[in-house]
């Protein structure tokens, strides 16, 4: 622990105490809706689907925008440029109304406050299935402060997708870090805790624990959100 000096955070069910059922069921609907008057919301969701398996599994080096919008194009008919009008129009306005499937918990604000006034260098390691539009809004949403964090992944500059182990290997690249002077801290077994692959210490969190494919947990500490608070107190301040 004495070489940590930064902590990398999931965002939603991490940072963002979110319901995910509530969260997806809110999401495909409103957006699949979003598209009706171009596609009915069973081929949008068909379409969307397959191109965000496409986004997830690419290993080449291309941002994930890039790897999405192609994926699209080979299955829509008509414009591409349209549907991308109405992605961006939608991300801008109508993604707004997830923020009801948002929590409410002050414990992940107090606890970055407190690693960031203690040293730390602060990332949010969300995986960047979306727009910076959409991310930057679940960050408001959180009740974190934005400015204590140094790197957030993006969709239009992230070039993988958790649980593709470059993921990480991408941002420990951009903010000039050793896999031993960080930790993860998320809610995915599989997702977040693959950073421990690397060398990257490990904290899950169980509010809103996800294991969709049902692998073993292995981290360095398990926990609740209360639980992480308490941790953060007893993290040594660094110098600085």
């Amino acid at each position: 622990m004495n070489n940590i000096n930064t902590i990398l955070f999931d965002l939603d069910g991490t940072l963002l105490s979110i319901n995910m059922n509530d969260f997806e069921n809110i999401y495909y609907k409103s957006l699949s809706e979003s598209f009706k008057d171009l596609i009915s919301p069973d081929e949008f969701m068909k379409i969307l689907y397959h191109s965000v398996v496409t986004m997830v599994k690419n290993t080449e080096h291309r941002t994930n925008e890039e790897v999405f919008m192609e994926a699209m194009k080979g299955h829509v008919e008509g414009d591409l440029e349209k549907y991308s009008e109405i992605f961006t129009a939608y991300y801008e306005s109508g993604f707004k109304v997830l923020r009801d499937a948002v929590l409410d918990t002050k414990e992940m604000q107090t606890a970055t406050a407190i690693l960031k006034e203690k040293g730390y260098e602060l990332v949010i390691a969300t995986n960047p299935l979306f727009p910076k539009s959409a991310i930057d809004q679940r960050i408001e949403w959180s009740g974190i402060n934005r400015e204590h964090f140094s790197y957030v992944s993006y969709f239009e500059t992230n070039h993988y997708c958790k649980p593709n182990i470059q993921y990480y290997q991408e941002i420990l690249e951009h903010i000039g870090k050793d896999p031993k002077e960080c930790m993860m801290v998320g809610n995915d077994a599989l997702e977040d805790l693959i950073a421990g692959r690397l060398g990257i210490k490990t904290y899950l969190i169980t509010d809103h624990l996800l294991n969709r494919n049902n692998v073993e947990i292995v981290a360095d500490h398990v926990g609740t959100y209360h639980d992480f608070l308490e941790f953060a107190e007893k993290m040594p301040a660094l110098d600085q």
